[in-house]
């Protein structure tokens, strides 16, 4: 019976550590990748003089008791736990020694996100499962009515470069168009600003005006304050640029949808 009263006392220091060190030590699940930077708490049960917290080097590796240098930079949390346990019993140190590691601070999976974001900053992959929408909500989402929904995301895939631009809002539409992307470590977001338009003549606002999706151009006049007494539908021309960089004029319908970059003029009526 002593063994259970020791596993339950056991159980209950190590979760009242975790509530302890509350934000400051976050729990990272068994897929979490060590690497380099990250500071770590290793406890073995019963034995309170192997506890060690530690960084871990730029070579991967820490300098634990008994065993001196041990290369963990590479491996999940579970497979470090497994390996440092393997040594106490494998050099008879220990012969049933039970490793728990706890990742205090992570510094070596990261992500850089940029752009038209609330918190622009370099954020941790504090899962090996982490998500773009996850990696945005900690930089405080796309600043609105200016960031983009085009969300870039380039970094390394199996050693070559990888560029994703992500329709972000079709990540959460009903039909799913869109996956949510798993990120990697030193992926960077960039999140560009909103396209515009620009719209100048006779209206009552004019000047650029954020291009939301699908706006037509009755709909950009309309937030242009509409026309002004002398102004008419039949002269608005639309100054466009084209693919080789070249500016066409074309002169849409109301309900047509304007692209990036157009320009919109409203001439005065001659009557």
């Amino acid at each position: 019976m002593n063994w259970m009263r020791d596993a339950v006392r056991w159980l209950m220091a190590t979760a009242l550590m975790v509530m302890a060190m509350g934000s400051q030590a976050q729990a990272v699940s068994g897929e979490y990748v060590l690497g380099a930077g990250d500071q770590i708490r290793i406890s073995v049960y019963q034995n309170p003089d192997l506890l060690l917290e530690t960084r871990i080097t730029e070579g991967g590796s820490i300098s634990y008791p008994l065993l001196g240098n041990v290369k963990i930079g590479g491996l999940s949390v579970t497979d470090a736990e497994k390996k440092i346990a393997s040594g106490l019993k494998d050099g008879n140190f220990l012969k049933q020694p039970q490793v728990a590691i706890l990742v205090l601070a992570v510094k070596a999976n990261q992500v850089s996100v940029l752009g038209q974001v609330n918190r622009p900053g370099r954020y941790p992959l504090e899962a090996g499962n982490s998500k773009l929408s996850e990696i945005l909500a900690q930089a405080g989402g796309i600043v609105q009515s200016s960031g983009s929904d085009i969300v870039v995301v380039s970094g390394l895939r199996d050693g070559k470069p990888f560029r994703k631009e992500i329709d972000f809002p079709k990540v959460f539409a009903s039909s799913g168009t869109v996956a949510d992307l798993p990120l990697q470590n030193g992926d960077s977001i960039w999140v560009d600003r909103a396209p515009q338009i620009y719209i100048y003549g006779e209206v009552q606002r004019p000047g650029a005006q954020i291009l939301l999706r699908d706006t037509t151009l009755l709909q950009a006049l309309a937030t242009a304050g509409g026309l002004t007494l002398r102004g008419t539908e039949r002269g608005i021309r639309v100054h466009r640029r084209d693919e080789a960089g070249e500016v066409k004029i074309v002169q849409p319908g109301m309900n047509d949808k304007l692209q990036p970059g157009d320009v919109v003029y409203v001439k005065e009526s001659l009557f």
